[in-house]
C-alpha cells in the first residue's frame, strides 16, 4: 500500500507542477532605477572579461559585461557601491559616482579552495571536503569530439579508467578505483538530481559541471547503487543578464588504424611452405586476385556536431533553451550514428519560493553491422575476389578447393544484413522549493524518464561465409517502453554560530522502474525482384514467432547527511541511507549503509606558520555501500512455458514447462566497506595543488554464477549466489601548477593511480575459476593469464631428443626442428594442461594522465597524455595471423623458422595441428604498456573590435586533433582496448580500436 501511495502522489505532482514550465520559460524580467552607471570590466593584462557581473550593493540591480568588457548600470542613487565579479577573479567593491566611466581591473584568484563542490543532495566548498572528489571541467570534456561523456574522461582524473571504443555510438566502460565485484563496474550517474544514465543519447554540451565521488563517505549518500563510484553532472542553466544566444560547430574526419598483412604474392609463398611441409597438397590459389579486405571494409569517417542556445534571467529567475544536433559515420561500411537533441532548464523566484525544471528530449539512431570485421580482415585471404557471381548473392568468401577460410565478408554483411536501433529519450526532473528560514529550507524533487526502443534486423537472401547454409529472408523487429519514476523530499538546515557551522540534510527518496518488451520475427519476407526490395512488414511472410516480457523495480529509501565546522580547522561528515529493493527477498531487501569522514585543516592551526605552504589538510573516512546490481526476479524460480519435448506414439512434440532459473531466496546486497586517506596541500602562493589519497576496499557477499547439476532440475544455466570477497586498494596522486604571467598563462596537471585487486575468498569450497585462458584464484588478482610457456625454438633435432625431464623422458618426441620449446612444468615428461602457470596480469601496474594548457592573449594551447604500464595483453588478431594451420592471412613479413633463417621466433611453416598452434599459450602475449596523446587543441578568441563589427559579442575558432600518436611495444591495433568481460579484461579478440580524429570547430555568441 505504500508503494502504491507514494506512487499516486508521484503522477499527481507531476500532473500539477509540468505545466508551470512554459510559463517560467516564456517569463520577462524587469527592474527599475534612478541613475546610469558605464565601465569597463578588464584583466591584469588589460583583456576584456565579458559576462562580468555588475551588482548594486545590497539591490537586485546587475548588468552584465559585453563582448568589450563593457557595461552600463541603472543604480538606485547617485553615488552606488558595485559588486563586480567574474569566475576565476576576486570579486571587487567601488563607488561608482554617476557620470564618471569605470575602469575595473579584476585580479585573477589564485585559491580555487572557495569553489563550490556538487555532491549528493548538496554543495560544499573544495575547502571543506572530507570526501575523496574529483571535479573535471566542462570545457575539458567538451573540447573533445565525443560521444559520450565517458570517452572524454579519460586521463582527466586520478582513478579513473575508461575503455571506449571507434565504433559510431558505441557505449564507454568507466571503472572508479577497481573492481568492486564481478559483474558491472559503471558508476551511478546523477543527472540535475535524476538518478539516470549518461549514455549516448546524452549531448556532452549540456555539460555545466563534472564531479565524480570516489569514496564510501562521498558516495554514501546514494545507498545501495553507488558501490562504483556516483558521476553528477550539472547542465548548464540561464545566467543573470539580457538574453544570450551561443552556437558552436565542429566537424571532424576519422581514420583507423590498419593491420599490416600479406599481399597475394607473400601470402601464396607462406601457404605453398606450411602445406609443402605437411605433405599436404596445396591449395590451387586464384593468385589473380590480391583483394586488400581492408580497403573493402574500412573507410575514411566523419563527425558533424551543432549546438545552439539561448539563455538568459534575472535575479528572478532564469531560463536555457539549447539544441544539438551529432552525426557520426563510422570507420566501418554500414555503420552510422546520429542524435537529436533539447533541453529545456528554467527556474523561477518568488519571495520564499523556488519552482523550476530541467528536461531533455533525445532521439538517437545507430546503424550497425553483425560480426566482427576487425577479425574478419584477418581471416579472409588476399586471393578471394569481392564478388563472385558463383555464390549466392553474388560475394566472395572463398571455396573448398582454392581458398578454405573462416573469414565473413564484410562487404556481404553489409548489403545483406540491415540492422538499426532507434531510441527516443525524454528526462527531466520539476522541483520547488521553500524557504521556511534563513537555515532551514525544503525542496521536492520530482523525475522522470522515458524510453521508447525500436530494434529491426532484416536479413536478405544471400551468403557471406564458407560452407554457409541458404538461409531465408527474415524480419526481426523488437519495441520496447522503460518508464522511470522519482519522488524525493529533503530538508535542508545551514547555520553558522560563531565559528561552528553545520550542514544537514535529511531526505526520503521513492524510485520505481519499469519495462517492457515486445517482438515478432518472420520469414520469406516480401520481396520485389524488379527493385530488389525486402518488405519489412511483419504481417507478410511466414513462420511467424512472438516474444515480450515485463519488468518491474521499486526503490524506498531514506537518508541524512550532518556536515560539521569548527574555524574551517576541524571537519566531521556522517552519512547514513536506508534502502529497500524489491529485487530481492523479504528477510534480505533492506540494508542501512553509514559512513563518516573527517578533516584536520594543520594550516590553519596558531602553530602552522609557512610561507611555502598555503593550505595543508589531512583528511579520513570509512564507509560502507551496497550494491543491487541483479536483474529482476533473480531470487525467484521462473519457468519457461514455452518448451517443448518429443515422447509419445508418433514421437509428436508435446507443450510443456521447465524451469529455467533456480530459486535464491537467500539472495542478498553485495556489501563494500571503504577506507580513505587523504591530504591535501597547497604551495607557492595556491600556484601548486597537491592531493594524495590512498584507500582499501573490501567487498563481501559478491556474487559469482556456481555450477548446478542438470540433475537437479536446472536448465538455465548456473545460478548466482553470494560468496565471493574480493579487496581492491590503491594510491593516487594528483598534482596542478597555474601561472599566470598577465597575457601568459600556463597550466600543468599530472594524476597517477596505483591499483591491485585480489581475491579474497570464491566461496563454497572453491580456490579457483577458470574462463579462458585465465585463472581466478584465491590470493591472486582477478582473471590472471594461465597458458602453457614456452622456452624458444628447437633448432636441431638433437635438441629434440635431448629434452628430457628428470627421468629421462623425452617430453616432445613429436617435435622437429624449428618447433616451439614448452615447458614441462610439472616434470611428468609430457605436455599438458596441467603445464598450465600463471605468466602475468591483464591489470596495469600504474596509470597517468598529463594534462598542459597555454593562453596567450586570444590563443589557448591543450594536451593531453594518458598512459598505461605494467599490463600484459592476449593479441588475439596475431594468433591468427601468426599461426599456419589455420586458413586466415598471415602478417606482412612474418618470418617462419627455416634451416636457412634459424634466427627468428616464429616456428616453422606447418598446416596441420601441432603445439606451435595452440592458442593457450603464452606466444601471444605482449606488453600492453603504452602512452597515448589524447588531446591536443589549438583555439583563438577573436578580438572584441574584430568580433563587434560581425555582430557577434565574442568568437573563437578552433583545431584539434585526437589519439593522434601512440607510444607502446603491442603490434595489435590498439593497446587501449575495450572488453566487457570481467575475467579476461585483457584479451584483444578484434576489438574496435580507437580511431585517429581530426577536427576544426567555431563558436559564437551574441
Amino acid at each position: 500500500m505504500k508503494k502504491l501511495y507514494l506512487s499516486a502522489i508521484l503522477h499527481s505532482r507531476c500532473k500539477q507542477l509540468f505545466p508551470l514550465i512554459s510559463f517560467f520559460l516564456f517569463s520577462s524580467f524587469a527592474a527599475f532605477s534612478q541613475a546610469t552607471v558605464s565601465g569597463k570590466v578588464t584583466d591584469s593584462s588589460g583583456a576584456a572579461l565579458p559576462g562580468a557581473t555588475i551588482l548594486e550593493k545590497g539591490t537586485t540591480k546587475m548588468a552584465l559585461t559585453n563582448g568589450e568588457g563593457n557595461f552600463t548600470i541603472n543604480t538606485s542613487t547617485d553615488n552606488a557601491v558595485l559588486v563586480i565579479s567574474f569566475v576565476g577573479f576576486q570579486t571587487v567593491e567601488k563607488t561608482a559616482a554617476k557620470g564618471v566611466f569605470q575602469s575595473i581591473v579584476l585580479q585573477r584568484l589564485q585559491s580555487k579552495l572557495e569553489e563550490l563542490v556538487i555532491v549528493g543532495y548538496g554543495a560544499q566548498r573544495k575547502k571543506d571536503l572530507t570526501g575523496a572528489v574529483s571535479v573535471v571541467k566542462a570545457e575539458d570534456i567538451q573540447k573533445r569530439q565525443t560521444t559520450t561523456v565517458a570517452e572524454a574522461l579519460q586521463g582527466q582524473a586520478s582513478g579513473i579508467k575508461v575503455r571506449a571504443a571507434g565504433q559510431p555510438g558505441s557505449e564507454a566502460q568507466i571503472q572508479i578505483r577497481g573492481l568492486k565485484n564481478l559483474s558491472d563496474a559503471n558508476p551511478l550517474y546523477v543527472i540535475d538530481g535524476l538518478i539516470t544514465t549518461a549514455n549516448r543519447d546524452f549531448n556532452p554540451d549540456d555539460i555545466e559541471s563534472l564531479q565524480i565521488l570516489k569514496d564510501a563517505s562521498a558516495a554514501a549518500i546514494y545507498g545501495s547503487r553507488a558501490a562504483n563510484g556516483v558521476i553528477i553532472i550539472t547542465t548548464k542553466k540561464g545566467k543573470n543578464g539580457p538574453m544570450k544566444v551561443d552556437v558552436s560547430a565542429k566537424a571532424a574526419t576519422q581514420t583507423i588504424p590498419r593491420y599490416k598483412l600479406a599481399e597475394t604474392t607473400e601470402f601464396a609463398k607462406l601457404n605453398y611452405m606450411a602445406y609443402d611441409n605437411a605433405g599436404v597438397p596445396r591449395q590451387n590459389l586464384q593468385i589473380q586476385n590480391n583483394t586488400d579486405w581492408q580497403d573493402v571494409a574500412f573507410r575514411t569517417g566523419n563527425m558533424q556536431d551543432y549546438n545552439a542556445s539561448f539563455s538568459g534571467g534575472s535575479n528572478n529567475g532564469s531560463y536555457l533553451v539549447s539544441a544539438g544536433y551529432f552525426d557520426n559515420k563510422g570507420t566501418v561500411i554500414g555503420t552510422n550514428f546520429n542524435r537529436l537533441s533539447l533541453r529545456v532548464n528554467t527556474e523561477g523566484k518568488k519571495g520564499i519560493f523556488t519552482i523550476g525544471e530541467n528536461l531533455a528530449i533525445s532521439y538517437a539512431k545507430a546503424k550497425e553491422m553483425q560480426g566482427n570485421p576487425i577479425v574478419d580482415v584477418v581471416r579472409l585471404l588476399p586471393t578471394i575476389p569481392v564478388l563472385d557471381p558463383a555464390n549466392p548473392g553474388g560475394y566472395g568468401y572463398g571455396n573448398e578447393a582454392s581458398a578454405r577460410t573462416f573469414g565473413t565478408n564484410p562487404l556481404a554483411i553489409a548489403n545483406l544484413q540491415n540492422t538499426t536501433n532507434e531510441n527516443l529519450r525524454i528526462r527531466g526532473n520539476l522541483y520547488s522549493e521553500l524557504q521556511i528560514l534563513p537555515s532551514l529550507k525544503y525542496r521536492l524533487n520530482l523525475g522522470l524518464e522515458t524510453s521508447n526502443d525500436h530494434y529491426k534486423f532484416i536479413r536478405k537472401v544471400g551468403n557471406w561465409t564458407l560452407n554457409q547454409p541458404i538461409d531465408p529472408s527474415r524480419l526481426i523487429e523488437n519495441r520496447a517502453q522503460f518508464f522511470s519514476g522519482l519522488i524525493e523530499n529533503t530538508l535542508n538546515f545551514n547555520k553558522k554560530i560563531g565559528k561552528h557551522a553545520i550542514n544537514a540534510i535529511a531526505g526520503q527518496s521513492y524510485q520505481r522502474t519499469n519495462y517492457e518488451l515486445i517482438g515478432g520475427s518472420k520469414l520469406n519476407l516480401l520481396y520485389n525482384a524488379s527493385t530488389g526490395q525486402y518488405y519489412d512488414i511483419l504481417d507478410q511472410g511466414n513462420s511467424a514467432l512472438a516474444n515480450g516480457y515485463k519488468l518491474r523495480t521499486d526503490l524506498i529509501s531514506y537518508f541524512g547527511r550532518v556536515e560539521y565546522s569548527y574555524a574551517d580547522k576541524y571537519l566531521l561528515n556522517a552519512v547514513v541511507r536506508n534502502d529497500a529493493s524489491s529485487k530481492f527477498g523479504s528477510s534480505y531487501n533492506t540494508k542501512t549503509f553509514p559512513s563518516v569522514s573527517g578533516a584536520w585543516r594543520i594550516s590553519q592551526e596558531d602553530f602552522f606558520s609557512s610561507s611555502f605552504i598555503n593550505d595543508l589538510k589531512i583528511r579520513a573516512s570509512y564507509g560502507t555501500l551496497g550494491s543491487n546490481n541483479i536483474s529482476e526476479y533473480e531470487y525467484q524460480a521462473i519457468i519457461n512455458t514455452f518448451s517443448t519435448v518429443v515422447f509419445g506414439p508418433g514421437q509428436a512434440q508435446q507443450s510443456g514447462a521447465t524451469q529455467v532459473q533456480l530459486a535464491n531466496t537467500d539472495l542478498r546486497w553485495e556489501i563494500l566497506t571503504q577506507q580513505n586517506y587523504g591530504v591535501d596541500a597547497a604551495f607557492l602562493n595556491n600556484r601548486l595543488s597537491v592531493t594524495a589519497e590512498y584507500f582499501i576496499t573490501n567487498t563481501k557477499d559478491v556474487l559469482l554464477n556456481y555450477p548446478i547439476l542438470l540433475t537437479t532440475g536446472n536448465d538455465g544455466g548456473n545460478p548466482r549466489v553470494n560468496g565471493v570477497t574480493l579487496a581492491n586498494r590503491g594510491f593516487e596522486l594528483s598534482a596542478n601548477y597555474r601561472e599566470d604571467r598577465g597575457a601568459f598563462k600556463y597550466g600543468i596537471g599530472l594524476n597517477v593511480t596505483r591499483l591491485k585487486n585480489e581475491v579474497v575468498n570464491l566461496g563454497y569450497g572453491k580456490n579457483k575459476t577458470f574462463v579462458g585462458n585465465t585463472v581466478t584464484q584465491q590470493g591472486q588478482p582477478i582473471g590472471m593469464w594461465y597458458v602453457l610457456e614456452t622456452d624458444g625454438l628447437f633448432q636441431t633435432q638433437a635438441e629434440v631428443d635431448n629434452y628430457k625431464n628428470k627421468n629421462g623422458i623425452v617430453i616432445q618426441p613429436s617435435a622437429k626442428p624449428g618447433d616451439i620449446r614448452f615447458k614441462d612444468n610439472n616434470g611428468d615428461g609430457q605436455i599438458t594442461n596441467d603445464d598450465k602457470a600463471i605468466v602475468g596480469s591483464p591489470w596495469p601496474k600504474l596509470e597517468m594522465g598529463l594534462n598542459f594548457n597555454a593562453a596567450y592573449k586570444g590563443f589557448e594551447f591543450t594536451m593531453d597524455w594518458f598512459a598505461s604500464f605494467g599490463a600484459k595483453v592476449f593479441n588475439g588478431p596475431r594468433s591468427v595471423t601468426d599461426r599456419f594451420d589455420d586458413n586466415s592471412n598471415y602478417r606482412e613479413g612474418i618470418q617462419p623458422w627455416t634451416p636457412e633463417n634459424p634466427n627468428t621466433s616464429t616456428p616453422r611453416a606447418y598446416y596441420g595441428t601441432t603445439l606451435n598452434s595452440r592458442g593457450d599459450i603464452d606466444r601471444w602475449l605482449e606488453n600492453g604498456s603504452f602512452a597515448r596523446m589524447k588531446y591536443i587543441g589549438l583555439s583563438y578568441k577573436l578580438p572584441a573590435t574584430i568580433v563587434k563589427k560581425i555582430g557577434f559579442s565574442d568568437a573563437q575558432v578552433s583545431i584539434s586533433g585526437q589519439n593522434l600518436i601512440t607510444i607502446t611495444k603491442y603490434t595489435g591495433l590498439d593497446p587501449e582496448f575495450s572488453n566487457t568481460s570481467i575475467f579476461e579484461k585483457g584479451f584483444d579478440y578484434g576489438a574496435f580500436p580507437n580511431l585517429k580524429t581530426f577536427s576544426v570547430g567555431i563558436n559564437f555568441g551574441f
